[in-house]
């Protein structure tokens, strides 16, 4: 039996997979699996890699908070902000990794500090994500966004 995952933010539906093999979420105290017949739980998502596995594809994303209900036939992200791995431009993510450390060693001003350290986190996941997936390329097929599977 298959386990149905929507990820979703606030602007629109990002994914809508009704046959994943498993999940793998960020979860704010680990990551974790999920399979078909998993406990409901109702948890808050960290920043970090979200994977839907299907078959041998898998899905990569890029999650940056929310909240995540488990239940035994489905997985629904609801996801503060989140980007498809292939998505993520390498280039735009390591330059905004640069001007966010500038800044923290200039050292902001308090009411900016949280900001700038949110940003950074976020752009570093970003980099580590998309090195990831390129670096996998041959294990692991990466399905692109769009692409049904074959």
């Amino acid at each position: 039996m298959p386990i149905h995952v929507e990820i979703v933010t606030q602007e629109k539906l990002i994914l809508d997979e009704p046959d994943a093999d498993m999940v793998v979420l960020p979860g704010s105290e680990g990551v974790l699996g999920v399979l078909p017949h998993h406990t409901p739980l109702l948890t808050t998502l960290d920043f970090g890699e979200l994977r839907v596995k299907k078959g041998g594809t898998e899905e990569v994303f890029a999650v940056y908070g929310g909240i995540v209900e488990i239940r035994p036939d489905k997985v629904v992200v609801l996801a503060d902000t989140v980007e498809r791995a292939e998505e993520i431009d390498l280039e735009l993510a390591e330059a905004a990794r640069r001007r966010a450390e500038e800044l923290m060693r200039q050292g902001p001003p308090p009411d900016e500090l949280a900001i700038i350290a949110q940003e950074l986190r976020r752009a570093e996941l970003a980099v580590k994500i998309r090195r990831r997936i390129q670096s996998r390329a041959g294990t692991v097929r990466i399905r692109e966004a769009g692409e049904s599977e074959s």
